[in-house]
């Protein structure tokens, strides 16, 4: 007979850093589960807020180790997705480590903006918008930009998303530039929201960016759709 817990052991470390069994009972960072079950029920989501800034501060330290390493001359900017938890509490931990934000969705900016209008951020503040912009997104982009957020970078997913742009937005603008990684993907699902083709990048620059006085390029993204098998294909891709 096939138990869950063979499937836990087959699939996972066990025990993990965050978890433990202590006398048949699951602890989450030496928190009793059973006595948070016993009063709040099932299903049940618990978030360990020192976790995120631990995890934050790992992150820094991994990168400052090897930009040292290799003598890399560049800097290293954290943005914390907001995709991953829309939680108040969450963000409010995030935001203590002195990081920048990264959006995927009109509410994302909306969340922005709540987040100034209560002093959590400034203006300065970077904000890298992926996803796929659909019309309320680039909206709000665009209002987000002209409202003096000069940190607020678009990454573009299409050819003429950035002509919306230049035409709602009163500012300098600063974009980035999605790239679907795959060698010309034509397989059948195919669809804009992978990313500029590697083929269409250098006339997306050349045609609407390079001499326009009004926008910047400040960052490419590479989407690897599939994922990394292992470190050549990552090194072939960049």
């Amino acid at each position: 007979m096939k138990r869950y817990e063979d499937l836990v052991s087959q699939t996972f470390e066990f025990p993990t850093e965050e978890f433990k069994v202590v006398n048949n009972e699951l602890y989450f960072h030496n928190i009793p589960l059973m006595e948070i079950i016993k009063e709040h029920g099932t299903p049940l989501k618990l978030t360990y807020l020192p976790r995120i800034s631990q995890n934050i501060k790992k992150a820094k330290r991994m990168f400052k180790s090897a930009m040292k390493k290799h003598k890399y001359k560049g800097n290293y900017t954290y943005c914390y997705c907001t995709k991953y938890s829309h939680f108040s509490f969450v963000l409010e931990e995030v935001l203590k480590n002195n990081v920048h934000l990264e959006t995927s969705s009109a509410y994302d900016l909306e969340i922005v903006r709540k987040l100034h209008e209560n002093e959590r951020i400034d203006k300065n503040i970077t904000i890298v918008c992926n996803g796929f912009k659909r019309p309320l997104y680039k909206q709000y982009i665009s209002e987000t930009i002209n409202s003096g957020f000069k940190n607020c970078i678009p990454v573009l997913d299409t050819l003429n998303e950035i002509d919306y742009y230049l035409e709602h937005v009163d500012k300098p603008i600063q974009v980035g530039i999605r790239v679907a990684a795959d060698e010309e993907p034509n397989f059948e699902f195919y669809t804009s929201r992978l990313g500029v083709r590697y083929g269409d990048v250098n006339h997306l620059y050349r045609e609407k960016i390079e001499n326009n006085p009004k926008v910047k390029l400040k960052m490419l993204h590479f989407f690897i759709h599939w994922g990394i098998s292992d470190s050549a294909y990552y090194w072939s891709e960049l």
